[in-house]
């Protein structure tokens, strides 16, 4: 199986200049930013207003609740897509920081955010992650993407310097 580091990217445009270019009165939305519309009863059909699924780390890891936590997990990849993580130990200082540095990162100008630009194959920097095809339909969003641990696969070219704190 391929890791990360062995999957690549093709360059599309970045989402910023593309809103810039697509806000005129005769200006269109490129094709492939627009996904064909789900009906309202596709959207909701398995809605039963149930909450964001929950999934507790350390019922994950104890040898007691694991068997079950994991149905939880299972069920919350296949049928929501996402989940909230509890008790996975990471400090709430640390969370706020980590989203303070990523608001700030975005909210900078379009050429600071430049300089870590993805490399070509490659998914390490900013831009759109895994884009295959010249058809594929894209996110209209840009990322951020960091390899983090372990620590010495770390490509610091990639992590922005502003905000300070990121690094």
């Amino acid at each position: 199986m391929a890791g990360a580091r062995d999957i690549g990217s093709l360059p599309v445009p970045n989402v910023q200049e593309l809103a810039k270019t697509c806000n005129g009165p005769d200006e269109h939305i490129p094709e492939r930013y627009i996904r064909p519309e789900a009906s309202s009863e596709e959207v909701i059909s398995n809605y039963h207003g149930e909450a964001i699924p929950i999934i507790d780390l350390n019922k994950l890891l104890s040898p007691q609740s694991s068997e079950e936590e994991c149905v939880k997990l299972r069920s919350a990849c296949q049928y929501w897509g996402f989940f909230q993580l509890i008790n996975h130990g990471v400090p709430d200082e640390v969370i706020a920081n980590l989203k303070r540095d990523i608001v700030d990162f975005f909210s900078q100008p379009l050429d600071a955010k430049k300089e870590y630009t993805q490399l070509p194959n490659s998914l390490e920097g900013y831009g759109q992650a895994l884009v295959f095809s010249e058809d594929q339909k894209l996110d209209w969003a840009d990322m951020l993407y960091l390899h983090v641990h372990p620590s010495d696969s770390r490509d610091l070219r990639f992590w922005p310097t502003s905000p300070a704190s990121f690094r």
